[in-house]
């Protein structure tokens, strides 16, 4: 990380929480959390719990400033967003799912002409793994009239290529799709860069 505990981020931090930067929270923080983005974006309420002078109200302060910290890089999609290439799906998705510690599945509803009809969550996992059924993708295709989807799923490591479990979840949901007559376009996932199922022919 670049993010290094500083006397700027240290004066931040305290400005965040109204303590002087060489106060004991202050120091305790700095000691248990190796940088910013980890304290920030990174941390338990558990671990935030044990630190001198932390109680409900300072810790709701870290996870509101995690929150708008993801939702500044999130791309509205408000008007219509259109998805022509893999690159789209990273430049929408990236700067929200590459903060998360643990892996997060989702779809992109499109509609007829690519535009983005809504976004859903559909399960949060492990550090390594996330727990998809096709039951829970296709409930909510079903139910918001999807004619096409893409997947995506984010790793936390920053390695971007599938793992075998990656690989036989997506040939499975593509088989249902092919059932009920829902394209699967693509499966992205994002970790410092991408990887398409589609631009490797395994979709």
């Amino acid at each position: 990380m670049n993010n290094y505990w500083n006397s700027e981020n240290k004066d931040l931090l305290g400005l965040l929480i109204n303590e002087s930067a060489t106060s004991r929270t202050i120091t305790e923080l700095t000691s248990k959390f190796d940088n910013i983005h980890d304290l920030i974006l990174g941390s338990t309420a558990e671990e935030l719990a044990t630190v001198y002078g932390f109680g409900p109200k300072r810790i709701g302060q870290i996870y509101a400033v995690r929150e708008l910290a993801k939702r500044i890089y999130e791309v509205s999609t408000e008007r219509p967003y259109k998805i022509s290439s893999p690159s789209d799906v990273y430049a929408l998705m990236a700067n929200s799912l590459k903060f998360e510690m643990v892996e997060h599945f989702k779809i992109l509803i499109l509609d007829t002409k690519n535009n983005i009809r809504s976004i859903e969550h559909i399960s949060t996992g492990s550090l390594n793994s996330s727990i998809v059924h096709p039951r829970e993708v296709f409930k909510v295709c079903v139910k918001k009239s999807a004619s096409s989807i893409i997947l995506v799923h984010n790793h936390p490591s920053g390695e971007c290529e599938p793992s075998h479990e990656d690989i036989v979840l997506t040939n499975r949901l593509d088989e249902c799709g092919k059932i009920l007559g829902i394209r699967i376009l693509d499966h992205i996932i994002i970790g410092n860069s991408y990887f398409s199922f589609k631009e490797e022919n395994l979709i």
